[in-house]
């Protein structure tokens, strides 16, 4: 009876962790940051890469790091307590003799204002810094979004011609029957329907692969959900050149992050300047070694002597002088590349903005109208089928030409705005102000 009471009690257990197990969500799945949404835009995925991204978190927690240590770098060094007593008095008859002195040391006016500064103008630069890679991300998600349409287009594309391929083979398979074409008409159509199928493949690996890396870029498990896309906007010119330019030489965080490295090393070339001027220190004393109690009190001040051995001072604010003018240097350097950069950018845009308009103008009418000609040919029979499988090949690759540069503008889009240091909404508005005046 106790046998089987035990036996019974193992399969109630074995059941419930069991059950346990299988109640679990999947690794993966659990993440709940899109439920509700039933497709995703660029933006929004933007957005949310810039809330959840570690490498942003990290930034900002430097950054921050950077700010809680500038009202140290003003603050007074620690004062010193020195004590000491005299052992041969401890069991004499005497009084118990001994030294109590307190010290505080004060460095040269200006020099803690200095530090300050310094101390300030590293947090702000450790600020633009975090902006510099909030940049990094977002347009990285952007593009990340720009191939995640893309796949997605391009499957639709792939299954829209599968069907296509499979009423052509149809066709043919009729015409044959009724002694009006060949088997091979079929044959064709078969293989470049599962020519498709193999493409789809791709595909589908092309989509996994992508998946994988926005949720990487969203702290996501890799298999995590992701929405299908919105539809993507339209594409509308860039702004001119020059105002680009402005507000990027105005506003772009690295240079920002540059001009404050040049402002901590004026603040460093400033303090090496004052190493040459010697800093105090204070001190009080209580001394009861001293027989008279008038003597046991005393006060002082001391100096040191900033004396230029081997150069060691010199040298310092030379090296000061030297990094100013490397960091001068470099803003120089990163300003003349940013602009460039935008022009290139800019130029980007415009290509596949023009692109994109000779596609859905010219080559798409185009494509489909020879198909559909094509396929009347072919019905009348004044035409091969080869003719029929070519047409659709042309229309095929030019609709994935079409998602493929629509996808490519956003991406460039993207990539102007990091240049740009500002979203496109921002740099029209103040391109638009410009203009009014």
């Amino acid at each position: 009876m106790v046998s089987l009471t035990r036996n019974l009690l193992r399969q109630a257990v074995s059941i419930l962790i069991l059950w346990h197990v299988l109640a679990l969500p999947a690794r993966g799945t659990s993440d709940k940051l899109f439920d509700g949404r039933n497709s995703v835009t660029a933006e929004a995925l933007s957005r949310l890469a810039l809330t959840r991204n570690p490498g942003v978190k990290a930034r900002e927690a430097a950054a921050q790091a950077a700010q809680f240590r500038v009202a140290p770098a003003g603050a007074l060094d620690d004062p010193t307590l020195n004590y000491a007593f005299a052992p041969a008095t401890a069991d004499s008859r005497r009084k118990f003799q001994q030294v109590v002195e307190l010290s505080q040391p004060l460095p040269w006016p200006g020099k803690l204002g200095l530090r300050q500064v310094a101390a300030r103008r590293r947090a702000a630069a450790a600020i633009q810094d975090t902006g510099e890679w909030r940049l990094e991300v977002g347009a990285a998600a952007k593009s990340l979004f720009s191939e995640w349409a893309y796949v997605h287009r391009a499957l639709a594309i792939n299954r829209v011609h599968r069907r296509l391929l499979e009423d052509l083979r149809h066709i043919a398979e009729t015409r044959y029957a009724a002694g009006l074409a060949g088997q091979q008409d079929a044959l064709q159509a078969e293989v470049a329907r599962t020519r498709l199928a193999t493409a789809a493949l791709t595909l589908e690996r092309r989509r996994k692969e992508t998946r994988a890396r926005i949720n990487a870029l969203l702290n996501r498990p890799s298999q995590a959900k992701v929405p299908p896309p919105a539809p993507l906007p339209g594409p509308v010119s860039p702004p001119r050149l020059a105002a680009l330019q402005r507000i990027a030489v105005q506003t772009h965080p690295a240079l920002a992050r540059l001009r404050a490295q040049v402002a901590e090393a004026e603040a460093q070339k400033d303090l090496a300047r004052k190493d040459f001027y010697p800093d105090f220190r204070v001190k009080a004393a209580y001394n009861n070694l001293w027989e008279d109690t008038d003597k046991r009190w005393t006060v002082g001040f001391g100096i040191n002597l900033p004396l230029n051995y081997g150069g060691k001072r010199s040298a310092a604010l030379d090296a000061a002088r030297a990094e100013l003018q490397q960091r001068r240097w470099q803003l120089t350097e990163r300003e003349a590349q940013l602009l460039g950069e935008i022009e290139a950018a800019r130029s980007g845009v415009q290509e596949t903005e023009a692109i994109i308009g000779a596609y859905r103008r010219r080559l798409l009418p185009l494509a489909r109208d020879s198909l559909a000609a094509a396929r009347a040919d072919y019905r009348a029979g004044a035409g091969p089928f080869i003719n029929v499988i070519d047409a659709e090949r042309e229309r095929l690759r030019t609709e994935d030409g079409l998602a493929r540069v629509r996808a490519d503008y956003l991406r460039r889009l993207a990539e102007l705005e990091r240049r740009v240091g500002a979203p496109m909404a921002d740099a029209f508005e103040a391109s638009n102000f410009e203009a009014k005046p």
